[in-house]
């Protein structure tokens, strides 16, 4: 699985490839905004990554409170990618969101570890699907009626994503 996801991410960054982005999607993680967005740099170029096919509890967006299990998941990121850690930036279909923010999937690069899946295998994201980007979308599923049945983090904490803290 990871030589296919490595596959696909080289294929994919060479096809949805900019001037700012390197082709081979290798970068550095600067810092963690919340629990599914990233400042990453790919050569020297920082940018905004949205992580693709999950959603995190909120904890910084403007509008809204802070939700259920939302400090959790940021820290559980924090603690998956460190300032300084490298990871392989693995894009979909659409490059960028409707906030210009680049979306993707990470993958560690000091392990092998697919970021996105991993936050949903163990309850810290909810899986969020939106057309055309699915290259995870089974995986991503299968995961998250895991974690469920599990009662891992946000299921348990909370009975599901997006309630706001009492």
């Amino acid at each position: 699985m990871r030589s296919e996801l490595l596959l696909m991410g080289l294929l994919l960054a060479g096809a949805c490839s900019s001037p700012s982005l390197p082709a081979d999607g290798m970068g550095t993680i600067v810092e963690v905004i919340d629990g599914d967005t990233v400042v990453v740099d790919l050569a020297g170029h920082r940018e905004f990554v949205r992580l693709l096919g999950i959603d995190t509890p909120e904890t910084v967006h403007p509008d809204r409170p802070v939700e259920c299990f939302g400090a959790e998941a940021s820290a559980r990121l924090r603690l998956l990618l460190t300032p300084g850690s490298g990871v392989l930036v693995t894009r979909d279909v659409e490059p960028r969101d409707r906030y210009g923010r680049l979306l993707a999937y990470l993958e560690r690069l000091s392990d092998g570890l697919q970021v996105n899946l991993a936050l949903v295998e163990r309850g810290y994201a909810a899986t969020l699907h939106i057309d055309p980007n699915d290259a995870l979308r089974h995986e991503l599923a299968a995961a998250e009626s895991r974690a469920r049945a599990a009662g891992l983090g946000l299921w348990a904490a909370c009975g599901g994503p997006h309630e706001p803290l009492a």
